[in-house]
């Protein structure tokens, strides 16, 4: 049988548990220079954590809401202020149900952090009272469940206020972010074509 303890001995061999003891050296060091870099990064930011005071303008009007840095504006609109219009369908706002005005833009609620609406205006459909708006839903029968018409009621006044003389190609567009189940966009369009001509 051949003896193979001479080459086991050679300095220059190459062992597994030399490359281990290689690897974890390199993977330690990696690991302290990432730490470093992430201290400097964070040096300026702030963690908040915590339920803390904020004020909503919300219609026209404040309010003074606790909330915690994970509560979305629709859970503070509907669960401490009682404006149940905006609906959670979609936590990732796709169908357009949660629709708000925020600073005059048409935004999902069910995607907005509260905090970052403070000292920002936010119009619910509760807001839209005596609009043309609903008038013109109701006019033109657009609406069946009804359950997804406040966002699509708040996202047509959002875009008549930038829009006042949409054509209807304009109009589909523009009202693509929103979703009715029971099928009543061409109502809803037609709703919408009456007031960007001049209707009621």
């Amino acid at each position: 049988m051949r003896d193979t303890s001479k080459n086991q001995g050679s300095k220059s061999a190459f062992t597994r548990r030399a490359f281990f003891k290689g690897s974890s050296a390199v993977a330690a060091t990696a690991a302290l220079q990432g730490q470093a870099a992430l201290g400097e990064d964070d040096q300026g930011t702030q963690v908040v954590s915590g339920s803390q005071k904020i004020t909503l303008q919300v219609n026209g009007e404040e309010h003074q809401v606790s909330v915690e840095p994970r509560d979305t504006l629709l859970d503070v609109l509907r669960y401490q202020l009682e404006l149940t219009g905006a609906k959670p369908v979609s936590s990732d706002g796709s169908s357009g149900a949660s629709t708000v005005m925020i600073d005059g833009k048409p935004m999902a609620a069910s995607t907005m952090l509260a905090v970052a609406c403070a000292g920002k205006e936010v119009v619910t459909v509760e807001g839209l009272v005596g609009d043309e708006v609903p008038a013109a839903f109701v006019e033109h029968d657009a609406q069946q469940c009804g359950f997804c018409t406040p966002g699509f009621v708040v996202a047509v006044r959002a875009f008549l206020n930038k829009n006042p003389d949409a054509s209807r190609e304009e109009i589909q567009a523009g009202l693509n972010g929103n979703i009715c189940r029971c099928g009543t966009y061409a109502n809803v369009v037609e709703a919408v074509v009456s007031l960007a001509k001049g209707g009621k």
